[in-house]
């Protein structure tokens, strides 16, 4: 059975990507619940596929569910178009948006096909990530949802003792002592 792989890039910036490996008879439900992953996003959204060319004009639509928008052409459904009926390009292209109001862009180009499938593994695959996707829902850092253990466990918005704010007036500080002409003290406790 075929195999195809889809590199699914970020539209925003070409250096996020993950690529997807998923057999030709698959939906692109399987598909849209693949990137949905790839890129640790909700499954609460509306979402649609729309078949491209190579300037990344859309074409019909393979949609989640019929929506209150404008169709062309009657879109086609997620969950009953496998993706091999809709590749007939060896670079086939699609756009994939998620979340009409959040309007989320991915662009998707198949970069491999293969007839065989691994039986290691499990289909549709992630097979690839590059860059740190972006946050459906606010800030994303390197560190992911382990920053809020790190800042709380450490409180790094508390003042250490021993250190100011810049412009802050303090006593002992060495501005105080440079002004009153002395040298300041070595602390035994200075690290």
């Amino acid at each position: 059975m075929a195999t195809l792989k889809f590199r699914v890039f970020y539209e925003e910036d070409d250096t996020i990507y993950r690529d997807i490996v998923i057999k030709h008879n698959q939906l692109f439900f399987d598909l849209h619940q693949a990137i949905l992953i790839a890129y640790e996003f909700d499954s609460k959204h509306q979402a649609t596929f729309y078949r491209s060319n190579d300037s990344w004009l859309r074409g019909r639509a393979i949609s989640l569910d019929k929506y209150d928008i404008e169709y062309k052409a009657e879109p086609l459904m997620m969950f009953e178009t496998t993706i091999g009926s809709e590749i007939s390009d060896p670079n086939q292209k699609f756009i994939y948006i998620y979340d009409f109001e959040k309007n989320w862009t991915f662009q998707i180009q198949l970069i491999g096909i293969s007839k065989e499938e691994s039986s290691k593994i499990t289909y549709p695959s992630i097979s690839r990530k590059e860059g740190i996707g972006p946050s459906q829902y606010g800030i994303k850092s390197i560190l992911g949802d382990r920053f809020s253990d790190v800042e709380e466990k450490y409180d790094l918005t508390a003042l250490v003792e021993g250190f100011m704010d810049e412009g802050e007036d303090g006593v002992g500080g060495e501005d105080d002592e440079e002004q009153a002409g002395e040298e300041p003290a070595e602390d035994e406790n200075a690290f």
